[in-house]
């Protein structure tokens, strides 16, 4: 399994979520966990992914969702679950 972390966080508005999960099923990406939530109109959410059978590369995704997230005008990345772990270890 190659496991990726999604991070997506800005002002709420309508079709955050609808925006990146159907970005992630275009590409076979598998949404194993996902959480979600809204404090004080800040919209904040992790998903964790498997793009073992994903149709393109990890930066191809990456640059797709940035575009997503300006459009939306939220803050949306992507990397290895790795990597994410090793910058947020304690």
């Amino acid at each position: 399994m190659k496991k990726i972390v999604v991070t997506v966080i800005g002002a709420d508005r309508v079709g955050i979520v609808a925006a990146v999960s159907a970005a992630l099923a275009k590409e076979n990406i598998n949404i194993l966990d996902i959480s979600q939530t809204i404090v004080d109109d800040i919209f904040d959410m992790v998903l964790m992914c498997d793009m073992e059978n994903a149709t393109g590369s990890l930066k191809e995704l990456q640059d797709n969702l940035g575009e997503i997230g300006k459009a939306m005008g939220v803050d949306i990345r992507a990397q290895l679950a790795d990597i994410f772990y090793a910058m947020h270890r304690i």
